[in-house]
């Protein structure tokens, strides 16, 4: 859950509507900047305004979201914004003639090795010409007739 610190100082945390709005799209440098030369500060006293207030806005979302988890039965551990995303500890050492390949590509070519395993097991063979092949002889064939019966009338 996130906590904000309980030994830091009150600051102030009554920002301009434009700063809160680059906070709001995410500008904190900008932000920042604006801060310090509309009320004459210094960077560093900006910064700590600034974190003040999105430190405030983060407690009231995460009150919000524990009275809607409550509510509806949701343990309120299942919802913080402390959680990172997942990292994998496991990494492979880089191997200079092997291209890594992405999670997607390693599903599937673990999908294609499971089918191919599952007909293997069915008894299913692979075809000697594969049927697209088949299909585009079949269509040079009849063009080839084509052109000898036309050649033979015109000719």
């Amino acid at each position: 859950m996130f906590d904000a610190d309980p030994k830091s100082k009150p600051v102030n945390t009554k920002l301009p509507k434009a700063v809160i709005m680059m906070i709001e799209k995410g500008n904190l440098v900008m932000a920042i900047k604006t801060l310090a030369a509309d009320e004459n500060i210094t960077m560093d006293a900006a910064k700590v305004r600034i974190d003040a207030y999105e430190t405030e806005i983060k407690v009231k979302q995460q009150q919000k979201l524990n009275t809607i988890a409550s509510k509806q039965g949701i343990p309120s551990q299942a919802i913080n914004f402390d959680r990172e995303p997942p990292v994998d500890i496991h990494q492979e050492r880089l191997i200079k003639n092997r291209v890594k390949t992405t999670q997607s590509e390693q599903s599937f070519k673990s999908l294609q090795n499971g089918v191919e395993n599952k007909l293997g097991n069915l008894g299913y063979k692979k075809p000697l010409i594969p049927f697209w092949v088949k299909r585009l002889l079949v269509i040079a064939i009849i063009m080839v007739g084509l052109f000898l019966i036309l050649w033979r009338v015109f000719g």
